[in-house]
């Protein structure tokens, strides 16, 4: 009973610990994932790098953006932080 009582601050931090950082990160993660599969060609998007284009063609890795004078760069999925709507 001893050795229980003396965990159990430690086993309450994990608790706090997970609900407070853990869980939070893994919904954030989760919420992003789903954002960057749901990308449809014609969306506007920003890139972690903050550039802004159009989504011209898609690929399952990759994503070709165009710009406004008809550039095309190709992006990895994971690159796109955000679609902006509207």
């Amino acid at each position: 009973m001893e050795m229980l009582v003396s965990l159990l601050p430690i086993i309450l931090m994990f608790v706090i610990f997970y609900f407070l950082l853990i869980r939070p990160q893994q919904k954030r993660q989760k919420k992003v994932q789903e954002m960057q599969n749901n990308i449809q060609k014609g969306d506007d998007v920003v890139t972690i790098g903050g550039f802004h284009a159009k989504v011209h063609a898609l690929d399952e890795e990759t994503v070709v953006l165009i710009t406004e004078n008809g550039t095309k760069l190709t992006y990895d999925r994971s690159a796109i932080r955000e679609v902006k709507q509207g």
